[in-house]
């Protein structure tokens, strides 16, 4: 099936001539003939009752017609839209779960109030997740937390976070600043291992020769914060996603001696990628992000 043919099929059935169709397809007479001659054959039975005055369809030519009208269509709609086909595509955004939940949300918010068509689609997941599912291009950009990871990508610097350690005003705790051996002592609620939060702070541990025994793990940031409300330990997160229970009085910052703890927040994508429209606008705006209050927060004290 040729589509120049349906289109012949349907020009004959608006202008009524074969003279008319050639004309508003701006072909020769003799070639619409030698199409309808070819269409003809395939169908394997006559499409048009020919008059003097002109051409009407048959019966089989009025069903095929039907049939095509929405491929017809469909082809004249791509055709509008191939040549804005790049400023359509989708951007895919693979994010960690810290990053998604106090930056870029900020980010894609400003994004969308200057440009409302941009079509952005996010996915949260682990850190270590984000840069697999990137690898295997299954996302555009990865939000990442902690030390850049092995591969050819292109970086973009978001900011950084410190990691601080809050537990409720009433927790029992009998020294300040507390060492990593006694922050061991006390009951933790810290992130699920592999998670840029946790990692940082086992490594911190790792270098004074000790291992966390959490009382909870959670790939929830605010199970935990809610945990530490109600006094069952102390939470290590960053200072951002505890602000709201800092400003509220429910939980207190707790010094800590030898366990300077931050993290960097990158955005990466692989080198060979070619960039979109959409993406070098979604590129622009994490690179503004990056001056974001929310971005780098003050140091735990």
């Amino acid at each position: 099936m040729v589509l120049r043919h349906l289109e012949i099929l349907e020009a004959i059935a608006e202008t009524g001539t074969f003279t008319g169709a050639a004309k508003k397809l701006y072909m020769t007479q003799s070639a619409v003939s030698h199409a309808v001659a070819e269409l003809e054959k395939q169908a394997g039975t006559a499409l048009f009752e020919r008059h003097p005055r002109g051409a009407a369809l048959t019966r089989c030519g009025v069903s095929l017609l039907e049939e095509s009208r929405h491929i017809l269509t469909a082809c004249r709609n791509l055709d509008r839209r191939i040549a804005c086909l790049e400023e359509n595509t989708p951007v895919t955004v693979v994010s960690s779960i810290t990053i998604a939940s106090f930056l870029l949300p900020q980010i894609l918010s400003g994004l969308r109030a200057s440009c409302p068509e941009l079509r952005v689609s996010v996915r949260v997941a682990s850190a270590n997740a984000a840069i697999d599912i990137l690898r295997r291009g299954k996302a555009d950009i990865a939000c990442w937390e902690g030390i850049a990871p092995k591969g050819d990508f292109h970086t973009i610097h978001l900011g950084s976070y410190r990691l601080c350690a809050a537990c409720a005003p009433g927790f029992d705790l009998t020294e300040q600043p507390v060492t990593p051996a006694g922050l061991c002592r006390y009951p933790l609620l810290l992130r699920e291992p592999g998670s840029a939060i946790r990692d940082t702070f086992d490594s911190r541990l790792a270098l004074a020769g000790l291992k966390a025994e959490p009382v909870w793990e959670s790939v929830n940031s605010s199970a935990l914060i809610r945990a530490a409300e109600a006094g069952l330990g102390i939470a290590i997160l960053p200072e951002q996603l505890l602000s709201d229970s800092l400003l509220l009085n429910k939980l207190r910052l707790i010094r800590l001696d030898y366990m300077e703890m931050e993290n960097q927040m990158l955005a990466l994508f692989n080198r060979d990628k070619y960039i979109t429209k959409p993406f070098r606008i979604l590129a622009d705006s994490l690179k503004r992000g990056a001056g974001s209050p929310l971005a780098i927060r003050p140091e735990c004290r």
